[in-house]
């Protein structure tokens, strides 16, 4: 599923314009990116968290040339789910 799916998706549940639905998701899109990008915790009740964690950097190989390379650390967005959703009966997760 892609952002024009779940704007047709939800649209189509709430009788609202698809325009505006696609405004509120890029909006709600854009304030997530931004938390993010500021190392917030982003917690949706019911549904999951969102979280920045640093990756340590590493050694690696390109596979390629068989070459060992470091890998530099970085951000990593992590998501973790909501435990009502674990718990559903036919389990999503």
């Amino acid at each position: 599923m892609i952002k024009k799916d779940i704007v047709e998706e939800v649209a189509h549940k709430t009788g609202l314009n698809k325009s505006i639905i696609r405004e509120i998701t890029d909006k709600f899109l854009l304030v997530l990116y931004k938390a993010l990008e500021e190392g917030k915790r982003v917690e949706l009740r019911g549904f999951g968290v969102f979280e920045v964690k640093r990756i340590k950097g590493r050694k690696g190989r390109n596979p390629k040339t068989g070459e060992i390379v470091f890998i530099p650390e970085r951000n990593k967005v992590v998501f973790k789910i909501s435990k009502l959703y674990k718990k559903r009966e036919g389990k999503l997760f």
